[in-house]
Formats: structure tokens, sequence, C-alpha cells
């Protein structure tokens, strides 16, 4: 239960009380300064406390915004405060600050418009501005979260005029179209823009009438896609268009299940991670389901179904490798970047542009209805080539101009960000090794992406161009070992570094697939999709863990699995011993089992603990 603490006698014909336990508050009424400090301390340590200012006159939703979201441990807007138990402390001390000594300055800021900017309470000010104003002044109290409001009211007037005033205002919006348009990302692809989210936002608003959480609308939309792959196995023209209508049902549900998190504002940890990893698994999933369909009619397109996976999931790294060592010392969040960030601001500043751009990159919504109608019209084959194609057109493009980018920047990339790309490499025992005996070792600038490469291309090669069960795969995966551990042996600090974690996971993830397609054992090819399946969701997990803050998965996991290298050379001395036989296939699923097993344990260990973090993606960057 939550409580909110009303700083004043209530005001005649003003519905605040009833709108607060609306939003499920508790409410009591302090009569002065000193009942604020007594009733804050009369409330449980472990429950959420707003501070309103009875002469609140705005939007429900205003107040939902700024009292509800989970997400912030303080958040604000004029008149209203609310503080999560981990933020008490600095809410008692502001209490006491902003009721012993209440400052001159500015007007608080009132009526519509945003709340993101900090006001400062002047001594007329109400109380919970004054706290608020407080808060923002403690260099130790977490930071106050002011919600952008739009066109949504929040004030406090000071007399009677202005109060008639305050109500026009909140009559003259209609709070439910705010509250719809607020649900749809501002930031998305130009499908789930202009064919999901026009009627997907009803359907969220429908969802939360009716009790349903975003969590039960993820796992539909996983069931869903686990259905429509099911279809696409029967290998029938029947099952193909009943698997690329239910794929495309999956996609509206998964656009639904986060709009209805920001239409409720029921944001959890769970949630964000079973979004952000059931995204992958409804994908890679369908790509099994087509693999087995296409099986069913004598076409064996396993190794383009893994060769999809390879490429999407490499894909999604570079991505995040680029974004998390996008942090720059004495810059902000970035370095400056040269012409090709400003010539891309200018190209997001032209309509038409800005959605051809989407567009190219290939997002989730883009790809799921490319792969709908291919499946429903085409065979698995002809699904799979061309979305090859369009995801290896892609990723030149935004790679090309990620690297356009880091040769521009001459800031210096912060140790926060090494860190990060550190931990994304994945570098197991054998590279950690190498990298220690390096220690030291001046190396040229760009070093690391070129060890990177070369080493990447050693495996890969020999699994291409030496003879199947041979020796030389094996050897060329003990050079990556040295080549991988030479990479990471200085920081990450130089302008392509961020290229190491996105080559480690093409050699690893290649040389399975190369290994398993010349393999001419029975079922390599889907035991090493399962294989990669399992490696990249602990990759998937550990870009996740990163993003929320919380570091890396623990070294002992990452040793234990062996790391990128360890799990290059069991594979190669796999094919060398068994190479032929279903001895491969047997190492490979064991291999795959067992990684699976080891790496989800840990995972759900620390998702569900209370030291997860919730990872939104509100940037509304496409999957």
């Amino acid at each position: 239960m939550s409580t909110a603490i009303l700083t004043g006698p209530p005001v005649a014909e003003v519905p605040l009380e009833g709108d607060l336990r609306s939003l499920g508050f508790d409410v009591r009424v302090a009569a002065d300064a000193a009942g604020v400090a007594a009733e804050l301390a009369a409330v449980p340590a472990g429950e959420r406390v707003a501070l309103v200012d009875p002469r609140f006159v705005g939007h429900l939703h205003s107040l939902r915004l700024a009292l509800t979201d989970p997400r912030f441990p303080v958040a604000a807007v004029p008149g209203a405060l609310t503080a999560r138990p981990e933020a008490r402390a600095a809410l008692a001390r502001a209490v006491a600050a902003a009721t012993a000594a209440p400052r001159e300055s500015a007007p608080v800021a009132a009526g519509r418009g945003t709340a993101d900017t900090a006001p400062t309470a002047p001594a007329s000010a109400g109380l919970p501005d004054r706290v608020a104003a407080a808060l923002e002044d403690d260099a130790d109290a977490p930071a106050v979260h002011r919600p952008e409001l739009g066109t949504l009211v929040a004030a406090v007037p000071a007399d009677e005029t202005a109060r008639e005033e305050a109500r026009r205002a909140v009559e003259a919006v209609d709070e439910e179209a705010v509250r719809l348009r607020s649900a749809v990302k501002a930031r998305d692809g130009f499908f789930t823009t202009f064919f999901i989210s026009p009627y997907s936002r009803y359907i969220a608003r429908w969802c939360a009438r009716r009790g349903l959480t975003p969590n039960q609308v993820t796992t539909a939309s996983l069931l869903t896609a686990l259905i429509a792959a099911a279809c696409a196995a029967t290998g029938t023209r029947g099952g193909f268009v009943a698997a690329g209508a239910l794929l495309l049902a999956s996609f509206v549900l998964d656009c639904t299940d986060g709009q209805l998190a920001r239409y409720a504002l029921k944001y959890s940890t769970l949630g964000a991670w079973l979004d952000a990893t059931f995204d992958r698994a409804k994908e890679y999933a369908y790509y099994a389901g087509l693999a087995l369909g296409a099986a069913r009619g004598g076409d064996d397109v396993w190794a383009l179904a893994l060769g999809a996976m390879v490429l999407q999931t490499c894909r999604h790294v570079v991505d995040f490798s680029f974004n998390e060592a996008d942090h720059y010392e004495g810059a902000g969040t970035t370095g400056a970047a040269g012409p090709t960030a400003a010539l891309s601001g200018r190209l997001d500043k032209v309509g038409w542009t800005v959605w051809a751009r989407r567009m190219i990159v290939l997002p989730i919504g883009e790809r799921w209805a490319l792969i709908a109608v291919l499946t429903a019209l085409t065979t698995p084959r002809t699904t799979f080539v061309v979305l090859l194609i369009g995801c290896a057109f892609a990723a030149c493009y935004t790679t090309a101009g990620r690297v356009l980018r880091s040769l521009a920047r001459r800031a210096e990339r912060t140790d926060r960000a090494a860190r990060a790309l550190a931990d994304l490499a994945d570098s197991g025992p054998l590279a950690e090794g190498v990298a220690a005996a390096l220690k030291g070792v001046r190396l040229p600038a760009f070093a690391a992406p070129a060890l990177a490469l070369l080493g990447a291309a050693v495996p890969v090669a020999a699994a291409l161009w030496t003879p199947v069960g041979g020796p030389w795969p094996v050897a060329a995966a003990a050079a990556y070992a040295v080549l991988a551990g030479a990479a990471v042996a200085r920081p990450l600090k130089g302008a392509l570094d961020w290229l190491v974690p996105p080559l480690f996971r093409a050699a690893e993830y290649t040389t399975i697939l190369v290994l398993a397609a010349r393999s001419e054992a029975n079922g390599a090819l889907p035991a090493a999709f399962g294989l990669v399946a399992a490696v990249a969701y602990h990759h998937y997990d550990t870009v996740y863990r990163i993003r929320g803050g919380t570091g890396a998965p623990p070294r002992r996991l990452v040793r234990a699995i062996g790391g990128h290298e360890g799990r290059v050379l069991v594979v190669t001395a796999a094919a060398a011993l068994w190479a032929g036989s279903q001895g491969f296939t047997i190492a490979l699923t064991v291999l795959a089992w067992a990684l699976a097993l080891t790496v989800l344990a840990e995972s759900v260990r620390f998702w569900v603990s209370s030291q997860a973090p919730a990872v939104h993606d509100e940037t509304g960057e496409p999957a």
C-alpha cells in the first residue's frame, strides 16, 4: 500500500482525495508542516510516500505520471511529489530542510506544459514544491524525475481566479487522448508506427481496463509466436499461411505489452527482462519452425536458418557495443562526431528520409512483416535468402556509418565504456591468460580491432578450407585464443575498439555454423542451431545487465562456460574427433544443453532477485 499525505486541509469541491485513492493511495491529512513530518514518520519504511498540496488542480494522469511510475525513486510535478522506499531517508531530510528554511527565488512553474525542468521554489510555494527543490539540492539524494506533461495540467493556484483558469485548462484537454498517445513510443519503425500502433494502443487500453498485466500480454505474444512456429513446421501451404498470420498477431501483442506498461505505468523488472529476451526467442523459434517445415518437404535449410540467426545476433551486438562505447571523457554521453553525425542530424529533419533510414535497417516490425508475407506466399528457402540479403545490407549500412562516426571523434572513451566493451567481449580463461601476459605491452592504436579481425578470420578460414576432421581447425582455434587475448590486453578505448565484441561473436557463431554444415553427421546443423541459440542468450543477457547498470554476469559463470575462445576450441576439437559421425551431433547437443541450463539458471536467479535493474527500452530504437 502507498500513502499520500495532503500537506494542509483539503480544499472544498476539489476531488483530490478521491483521485489519490483511485491511484492506490491511502490518504492522510496533515494540518501543517509539523504534521507532515509526523505523518511521514508514521508511514512504514517499506512504503512509497507522496506529498500533495491540497490546492493542486490538474489532470489525474499528471498525478499518475508523478506518483505511480515505479522506475524512478523520486518524481515530482508542481504540487505533488513521491518517493519510493529507497529514497525515504532523503525525503525526510528534504522535509526538514524545506520546513526549517524556505528560500526566496523564482516562482514555481504551474499550468500546462512540461515538468522536465526543475523549478526553484519560493517561500510562498507549497511544501511539496519546496521539498522537491530541497531534494535537488541534496547531493546524496536520488535525482528528481520530472515527467513530460505536454498539454496536461499540474498547477497550484494562488487564488480563486487562478484556480478557475486552471480548471478551464483541465477541461480543454482530452486527457484520455493524451494518455493513449503517450502509450506509443515517440520513435519507432515505419511499419509499427503506421500499421500497428494506430490500433494496438486501443488493445492496450482494453487490457488495462480488464486488469491484464504487461507480463501476461508478453507471455501471450510468446505463445502465439510458438504456435506460429509449430504451424510453419507442418510444411504445408496452409500451415505457412497460418504461421505468417500468427507471427503478425504475435508482433501486435509484442507492441501492446509495452503500450500497456506505458498506459498504466505498470513497469517491472521481470517484465523488462521478459520483453527483452522473448523477442529473440520468438524470432529464432520461428526460424527453427521454418527449417523443420522445409525438411518435411525435402529441402534442408538449416544452414540458412542458422545463418539468419548468426547475422541477426551479430547485428544486435554491433548495436549494443557501439551504444555502450558511445561515452567520452568531458563530452557528455558522446564525443564530437564530425560531419557524419551532422549529416545524419540534417537528414533526420527531412520527413521522408527519416522513415527511409528507419526502414533500411530492417527493424523488428519490418523484418517480421517481411518474414510473415514471404512465409505465406513463398517457400522457407526464399524467405531465408531474402532475409539474409536484407539483413546483410542493413548490417553494412549501419556499421559503415558508425565506423565513420567513430573515426571522426576526438574525445577519449570513458573507463565505464571500456569496461562495458571488455564485458561484452566475453573472454574466458584462455584469453584472460594471454591478456595478462601481454599487460603493459605497447600496441598500436588500432591493434585491438585488427587483432580481433585477424583472430576471427583464422578459425573461420580453417573451418571453410581445411579437411573435415583434420587438426587444422583445432590449431586455428588455439591461435584464435591467443589473438583474442592480445586484442583485449589493454583497455578498449580506441576509436574502433567497439568492433571487438561483434567480431568475436561472428567468429564463434560462424565457426560453429561452418563446421556443422561441412560435417556429414546427421542432425549436426539443428544441434548447432541449438548451441548458438544458447550462447546467444548468454550474450543478450550480458547486454541487458550492462544496460541496467549492474555490470556483466559473474566471472565465475563466464569462466565456467569457457568464454568465446574456449567454446570455439571445444567445438573444433569435437569436429576433429567425430566429424562425419553421430558423435559430433551428440557433442553439440550435450554442449548446447549444458550451456543452456547453466546460463538460464544464473539468468533467472539474477532477474528475479532484488538487485536486478528495470531495463525499459523507451528510445524507440528498432531491434
